[in-house]
């Protein structure tokens, strides 16, 4: 398996002020030190802006209309997607009080206006380096490694099953010009695309026969649980939209949430297709393991009911017929 440190990148930073002056300044002051800026003119944009490009650090002025600061920094902070991007608080509110607050919020740092330029850049520049090290360092993604093997462990039908769907999406990718860090997602998708059946009882994940509308139900779960147990690692934000949406269909008729078209995630339909292919040419307990040239055809069948777009099920056919051997893990 590769390293899971991440190459050097850029820094995001994104400012929040309702003065376009200070938004000027500190673009004009972080961009010197190699920094891309993003700016915000009120709370609600900055909720959007964070959501959106995904910053190393928020700076937010405190005062600001429609969301101020506070309450921008307590959402953020409450969310397990961003609750360890660092926040900066700037205010030129002295009180105590006030500064308890912006901590009771969940704030990193304060800066005090008018902001010295050395002490706003050397606070950033702080924070994003504390960023980058817990993107890359974050152990937490070596233990649901682990977790998704272990799960995989609990089936012995399904031997193997994590791996092959890792290196096979990346093959896809790959065929399909995709860049290198959608394919670092499909590798760790590939693994992590069933974490959630940590949660489905052995009765369900094991049964030897057709399971039970309710059963289902159960089973179907496993796509929430694991982008619920994903949500709070920086590091998996790009793999988490394959853990939920592997079972979606361009038709509408996958779960969980029955999405259609254009919404199902791209690198979500690449871990679909490959997952039906790897389970079909299975062994299970209810069937013997089809052919490729069988499985191959279920998936045009499918292509041609509207479930998988047909760029990418030829495309990944045409991958079985050349395998790569290029290295995955």
């Amino acid at each position: 398996m590769e390293s899971m440190s991440q190459s050097p990148r850029q820094s995001r930073v994104l400012v929040a002020d309702d003065a376009e002056s200070i938004r000027a300044l500190f673009k004009k002051l972080l961009t010197t030190d190699g920094h891309e800026v993003i700016s915000a003119e009120d709370g609600a944009q900055a909720l959007d802006a964070v959501r959106e490009y995904h910053p190393d650090v928020v700076l937010l002025d405190v005062t600001m209309p429609r969301l101020n600061g506070l309450e921008v920094c307590r959402r953020l902070k409450s969310d397990p997607a961003t609750r360890l991007t660092p926040v900066v608080l700037v205010t030129g509110l002295s009180e105590l009080s006030d500064r308890i607050k912006g901590i009771e919020a969940g704030a990193d740092e304060f800066l005090s206006k008018p902001v010295h330029p050395h002490e706003l850049r050397a606070r950033v520049g702080s924070l994003t380096r504390m960023k980058h090290l817990i993107d890359a360092l974050d152990s937490a993604e070596a233990a649901f490694m682990t977790l998704a093997l272990t799960i995989e462990a609990r089936d012995p039908h399904t031997n193997g099953h994590c791996e092959r769907l890792a290196r096979h999406a990346v093959q896809l990718g790959r065929a399909l010009g995709l860049p290198p860090e959608d394919l670092h997602a499909l590798d760790r998708g590939g693994y992590l695309h069933d974490v959630g059946k940590v949660g489905v009882p052995d009765a369900v994940l094991l049964k030897p026969g057709p399971l039970t509308p309710e059963e289902f139900a159960l089973m179907k779960r496993h796509t929430e649980i694991g982008d619920a147990l994903c949500a709070p690692l920086q590091s998996l934000r790009r793999v988490r939209p394959i853990v939920k949406s592997h079972h979606e269909r361009l038709d509408g008729s996958g779960y969980p949430e029955g999405l259609a078209g254009d919404d199902v995630p791209v690198l979500a339909q690449i871990v679909g297709i490959v997952d039906v292919f790897d389970a079909l040419t299975s062994n299970r307990p209810y069937r013997p393991a089809w052919s490729s040239e069988d499985a191959a055809k279920h998936l045009l069948m499918q292509m041609e009911e509207g479930k998988f777009s047909r760029r990418f099920v030829e495309a990944f056919l045409e991958t079985l017929k050349t395998p790569s051997d290029l290295p995955v893990h």
